[in-house]
């Protein structure tokens, strides 16, 4: 049986068997019977390491927060969630001094996840016609709702477990950007997420 806590680059919460690089966790999303009852708990959306100074639980612990898992730290990034600033604390400070560089203000988790949240509540998010000024590690989605990861001057297909086909990254069409625009910026000004 797969638990339904897997997240794509949508920000969907998923049942499926493959497995994931990077853990995080929106709050308590589970019923007592382990079973997702809604999206998020709060604003704070974080990306954890998968073992961090050896704690252990089980997964659904009722009354605690969800477990979730991501394919990689570009997928979190695209579902809306950053470093945490616990366990993956260089990489938080890192992204919010970026963060800082770009927006001004304190950099500090509390700014970060009211900006974050409001972007993944959007009723709309930007479109593009060509992709060749969006910087790696960002994800778009295409026409026919495919998560699209651009990488190295490609777009690779996203899927539970793992990138399969690639396009070129002039590709014709419409494409919405999954990112949050403030975290693509971050990635311009020079945050490279972990991929694959």
């Amino acid at each position: 049986m797969s638990y339904q806590n897997r997240v794509t680059p949508t920000g969907q919460i998923i049942a499926t068997p493959a497995r994931g690089t990077f853990m995080g966790n929106r709050g308590v999303l589970h019923n007592p019977e382990g079973e997702i009852v809604r999206v998020f708990q709060g604003k704070r959306w974080i990306t954890c390491l998968l073992e961090f100074k050896g704690r252990r639980r089980p997964i659904m612990t009722p009354g605690r927060y969800t477990e979730l898992f991501f394919l990689d730290e570009a997928t979190a990034l695209a579902a809306g969630h950053r470093p945490c600033r616990e366990c993956r604390r260089r990489d938080f400070d890192h992204f919010a001094a970026l963060w800082r560089s770009v927006y001004g203000g304190t950099g500090k988790a509390d700014e970060l996840d009211r900006q974050l949240h409001q972007e993944r509540t959007a009723e709309s998010k930007p479109t593009y016609t060509t992709l060749d000024d969006l910087p790696n590690g960002v994800f778009v989605q295409n026409e026919n709702a495919a998560a699209l990861l651009i990488w190295q001057r490609q777009l690779h297909l996203w899927t539970p477990f793992g990138y399969s086909t690639t396009f070129p990254l002039t590709t014709p069409g419409t494409f919405t950007l999954l990112t949050p625009l403030s975290t693509l910026q971050v990635i311009r000004a020079g945050y490279m997420p972990v991929v694959g």
